[in-house]
């Protein structure tokens, strides 16, 4: 779906090269991969923010999402072997942990408050588990919460599933559905890049095997979430294809529900600041997010790997989406990232009122809960 303006901005762009980019976006034709480059390569970071809010604006008017929710990490234990995972352990090893079904039953019902509205669970390849262990994880929880959405298992897990359960893909979908799975988290895609795969996670489902996942999920009839990792050693024109490879999928299914850029986090907390993504690299990401993938609905800036303050500031450049209360997130904090690792729904609601914009509580499918007035 390309967008409709309704509305016109006065830009002054620093960067002439902008000008017919700008000139598409006014008239609703979709950008290329070279003018992804040209975005990436431009100096003029504010125009680019502008066009993108713009482009935001048109889909979302001024409301910036939120949900609460909870993480779940089952466990840690994985045979893959990711360049860039500082959560993973082998069997055996120091801090390994598998969270059995009523032991992830008692993690939740430790932390559970009554607003949560989503079950976020991801973890390690644990082939040391059955497919089973992982059916029952969501089924338990859903016999015990049957009001909570369950957000569960990445492409790259259902793949994973695939192997050691020798089902389809289709049937692995078709049993976590029966237990309870009502749609995927965007993890697992990394960038959508064979040569970044092979360096990066050689382990892992392929760009064909991840997109195949979240295509047979939509044909099932379910949303899903999309990611991508960036920071590390791919090029820009990788970013721009991965971003490519979700929008052609998109007009071909309509099943995402949001875009999250993922700022890659070095391995420790005490990494220079040389080791992490620039605020311009965040800010840049997050608004040709918006401005190529012109059939998303969102954007999400995702607090636990830019921060609070520079999210904020991105909620002007193309981003309608902070994510949500988290209660616990373990995978980002376990490879260096700095910041918080939750935080409450009166705070996500000052972060989003103090940009300007209109905060809504969600629930998992962008169904609003409650608009919060603005003092």
């Amino acid at each position: 779906m390309l967008v409709q303006p309704r509305m016109t901005i006065q830009l002054a762009p620093q960067d002439t090269a902008l000008f017919s980019i700008i000139d598409k976006v006014m008239r609703g034709e979709r950008l290329t991969l070279e003018d992804g480059l040209v975005l990436y390569a431009s100096p003029d970071l504010l125009t680019i923010g502008q066009l993108a809010d713009y482009v935001n604006q048109q889909k979302n008017g001024n409301k910036v999402y939120f949900i609460e929710n909870m993480y779940i990490n089952p466990t840690n234990v994985c045979e893959a072997n990711c360049a860039f995972c500082g959560f993973k352990r082998k069997p055996g090893e120091e801090g390994a942990y598998t969270m059995h079904p009523e032991d992830v039953l008692a993690y939740v019902e430790e932390r559970m408050t009554p607003g949560i509205r989503e079950f976020h669970i991801v973890g390690g390849h644990n082939h040391l588990e059955p497919f089973d262990y992982y059916v029952n994880t969501i089924r338990t929880l859903k016999e015990h919460y049957p009001h909570i959405t369950i957000k569960a298992y990445t492409g790259a897990e259902v793949v994973f599933f695939s192997k050691i359960s020798g089902k389809s893909v289709q049937e692995v979908l078709e049993t976590l559905i029966e237990a309870g799975l009502a749609t995927l988290p965007g993890g697992g895609a990394e960038i959508l890049s064979e040569r970044y795969r092979l360096k990066m996670s050689p382990d892992k489902a392929s760009t064909e095997e991840w997109l195949d996942v979240h295509r047979t999920a939509h044909h099932l009839g379910l949303k899903t979430h999309a990611t991508m990792l960036y920071g590390s050693i791919e090029t820009y024109a990788e970013r721009l294809e991965h971003m490519l490879h979700i929008r052609n999928l998109q007009d071909e299914t309509g099943g995402f529900l949001v875009f999250i850029p993922l700022a890659m986090q070095p391995r420790s907390v005490t990494a220079s600041i040389k080791k992490r993504t620039s605020a311009y690299d965040d800010l840049r990401t997050i608004a040709i997010s918006r401005l190529m993938l012109d059939n998303v609905p969102h954007i999400k800036s995702y607090w636990i790997n830019i921060g609070t303050q520079l999210t904020q500031l991105s909620l002007t450049f193309g981003a309608s989406d902070v994510h949500g209360t988290l209660v616990e997130e373990r995978i980002s904090h376990a490879v260096g990232a700095l910041t918080q690792s939750a935080l409450t729904r009166d705070e996500l609601v000052w972060l989003i009122q103090g940009a300007g914009k209109i905060a809504v509580e969600r629930d998992t499918f962008y169904n609003e809960v409650h608009v919060y007035k603005n003092a």
